[in-house]
């Protein structure tokens, strides 16, 4: 999923978080602006840098809305993939915010999530797990461990850790993030345990992989079904997974199972896609085991 459908509004998810009215509107005292409906994207971008600018000529660069403004335009810098625009714009939205604000207005937390996001598209995972740090202390201080903003905090850092070479701190605390998940939606749960078998496995902890990797398949087929793409996508990484752990019998048995959900699923184009990526590791398996006929019977 790309950056700026990950940054959320603050009431939903789906576009770009925005710590304030999208289009802000201008006070009495700025110049009033166009809306900016129905234009492209870059028109768009336009019309929120001549919004801040506005903002910054009238109320100064430290004044909520103008601060609401820098952060619109960052994640419209997001959206179009003007990567390095978007962190500046962040980064100076997030200062702004801390002096003027506070480091736990609701506001600095949104530009703080932002920059963290952004940074995690630019492949800076040191600098977003620093973000993440921040942000799981003072959730945890001011909604609680179990709060859904906190377990993700925690979430995202367990992805920073994983990401800069931490593997055992990212363990940690995916498994604390699932254990203060209770009650929450299976995909949540079922995305924090593929994360924690991520992190097994750069800790060199195989068949715990897989044991996540199984629990994810089994409710994914009962939400789903098995033949739906989703699960398919989990069963052939379980596969894999079992190959990984040296465990080559159960890989092979996997990846036929996978094969032929994916064959009976055929009519989806995801899975057909899908389906061309299990036969080549099935046949690969079967090359591996020293069964070539049944490696060129696939072709």
């Amino acid at each position: 999923m790309s950056l700026w459908r990950s940054l959320r509004r603050l009431g939903g998810v789906g576009g770009p978080r925005t710590s304030g009215p999208h289009p802000p509107h201008p006070p009495a005292a700025a110049p009033a602006v166009d809306s900016g409906a129905g234009e492209t994207p870059a028109q768009r971008a336009a019309w929120l840098e001549r919004t801040l600018r506005e903002y910054v000529e009238t109320l100064g660069a430290d004044h909520p809305r103008s601060i609401a403004a820098r952060n619109n335009l960052a994640s419209k810098y997001a959206q179009i993939g003007r990567r390095e625009a978007a962190v500046e714009q962040f980064e100076r939205a997030l200062a702004d915010a801390v002096a003027a604000l506070g480091e736990e207005h609701s506001q600095t937390d949104v530009i703080r999530e932002n920059l963290a996001l952004c940074y995690e598209d630019a492949r800076r995972f040191d600098e977003a797990g620093a973000q993440w740090e921040v942000l799981l202390q003072q959730r945890q201080h001011r909604l609680g461990a179990t709060a859904a903003e906190t377990v993700t905090a925690r979430s995202r850092l367990a992805h920073a850790y994983r990401r800069t070479g931490r593997p055992d701190a990212a363990v940690a605390h995916y498994e604390r993030a699932i254990e203060d998940s209770t009650g929450a939606p299976a995909e949540e749960l079922e995305n924090l345990r593929i994360g924690l078998g991520r992190a097994y496995r750069s800790a060199g902890r195989l068949d715990d992989t897989v044991q996540q990797l199984r629990m994810v398949l089994a409710q994914r087929r009962r939400r789903l079904g098995a033949r739906h793409h989703d699960s398919l996508v989990v069963h052939h990484r379980l596969a894999r997974a079992y190959r990984e752990a040296g465990r080559f019998a159960e890989g092979i048995e996997e990846l036929e199972a996978a094969y032929r959900h994916c064959l009976a699923a055929a009519g989806d184009p995801e899975v057909r896609m899908l389906a061309m990526r299990v036969r080549r590791d099935l046949a690969g398996a079967y090359r591996a085991a020293g069964r070539p006929r049944d490696a060129a019977a696939l072709y």
